[in-house]
């Protein structure tokens, strides 16, 4: 697979570097991305570069994830409208090792023969003091140079301290590192990351005799209607299943706007191009079919094929109407768990069982579900009110531990749309 071509076909080159290409050509090579980890996990955001990644290694290439323990201290400046808020080292550590785990599930496990390179930034700093940092980095670059990058202008009226404008000299430093031990000669990012890359090929021009560098850019991905991709209503859409269901995952891509769906396709599938044309042409007559595809492919990959399976037993038990008491029975915790995080929750001990409340007890003095006893009763009265699929005939119909589904969970529903979900702990 020729990789420059595999990005112009699928709309994630936005710019690079004259003679990479025949660096590719010229047998395997190795390029890498920056991760700052400022954020508990990757984002779907990131995904778009993991995917530049994944492409590259297909290619027949040598990925390198470069983790930023150290330039993730500092934050990154780059088309940022105002100074990022300090990360402390403890949350950056914590930070990385959870995402370091993230990649392994996503691209492969890393420093195996076929797997990609980890390399930790903080590492090339760890020894160094500030005055070797001034004389032997801070002179190989002018300010007039660096004040030159976008960046770095675009800041210049709202404020930029020093600790931001040093960014640009770590990035280029980490670019030559990887030159010199990892024999890296690329360096691929975001487009906003064009003139921190830059400034690292310039660095090995002046630092290495002969040195020659080189960048690949992918375009900043933004929605049909403007907005930023990668959040949703709720907030950003991350890559762990306990910050982001796989539930709420899936129902991204289900809700994305069709206009996006031809973009999206040739993005994170990793179907063939035969594959996706044939996607886009059914896009015309059947979008959501189309949606649906995807959403599966990309749960499998991310979460888990049982975490897609998960996602479809909780789509059942939420919109399907002839979903039986029996079918509720089989679920798994697991599964349980995100139909939790999906309708209004309320945590119980589970010794208050062992006092068998009585149903309207349970909905009013203890989750608040109903605002009053009368409430349950009228909902009683008409034939409303279940617990786990039962109907319930009796205000006064008392509750144990054998009500427990998975040995955690009460599933309340409240006429045809209303659920709630009880969790004994």
């Amino acid at each position: 697979m020729d990789f420059i071509k595999e990005l112009e076909w699928r709309g994630i080159l936005h710019d690079s570097t004259p003679g990479v290409e025949e660096v590719l050509k010229a047998g395997p090579a190795k390029a890498y991305i920056g991760f700052d980890p400022t954020a508990p996990s990757l984002t779907i955001g990131n995904y778009v570069q993991i995917m530049l990644l994944t492409h590259f290694k297909n290619a027949g290439h040598k990925p390198i994830v470069l983790m930023g323990g150290a330039t993730g201290m500092i934050g990154d400046p780059s088309f940022k409208a105002e100074e990022r808020e300090l990360k402390t080292e403890e949350e950056i550590e914590k930070n990385l090792s959870h995402q370091a785990r993230q990649f392994e599930k996503l691209l492969a496990e890393f420093d195996t023969e076929d797997g990609p390179v980890l390399v930790n930034n903080r590492d090339f700093y760890r020894e160094m003091n500030t005055l070797e940092f001034l004389r032997d980095i801070g002179k190989s670059l002018t300010v007039n140079y660096m004040m030159a990058k976008d960046s770095v202008k675009n800041r210049l009226d709202t404020g930029l301290s020093f600790t931001e404008f040093s960014y640009q000299l770590l990035q280029a430093y980490d670019f030559y590192k990887l030159y010199k031990d990892h024999n890296c000669r690329i360096q691929m990012g975001g487009s906003d990351q064009w003139g921190n890359i830059t400034s690292g090929i310039e660095y090995i021009r002046r630092n290495i005799k002969g040195g020659k560098a080189y960048a690949i850019t992918s375009p900043l991905l933004t929605k049909s209607d403007g907005s930023k991709f990668g959040k949703s209503e709720s907030g950003n859409i991350w890559l762990d299943p306990n910050m982001t269901s796989p539930y709420q995952f899936f129902q991204f891509w289900l809700n994305a706007d069709d206009r996006d769906m031809p973009r999206f396709l040739k993005i994170f599938s990793l179907k063939s191009h035969a594959e996706i044309s044939e996607l886009e042409k059914t896009m015309k007559t059947d979008p959501r079919a189309v949606k649906q595809i995807l959403a599966e492919e990309l749960t499998s990959r991310i979460h888990s094929e049982e975490a897609t399976r998960a996602v479809q037993s909780v789509s059942a038990l939420l919109f399907d109407r002839k979903f039986t008491a029996e079918q509720l029975e089989t679920l798994s915790k697991e599964v349980l768990k995100m139909v939790s995080m999906e309708i209004p929750s309320h945590a119980i001990t589970i010794s208050l069982l062992g006092e068998k409340p009585t149903i309207s007890e349970l909905l009013t003095d203890h989750s608040g579900f109903f605002k009053s006893k009368s409430e349950v009763r009228r909902a009683i009265k008409g034939n409303a009110l279940s617990v786990n699929k039962h109907k319930v005939t009796d205000p006064d119909h008392p509750l144990d531990r054998h009500d427990l589904i998975a040995e955690k969970y009460i599933l309340i529903e409240s006429g045809k749309k209303k659920k709630y979900m009880v969790r004994a702990e």
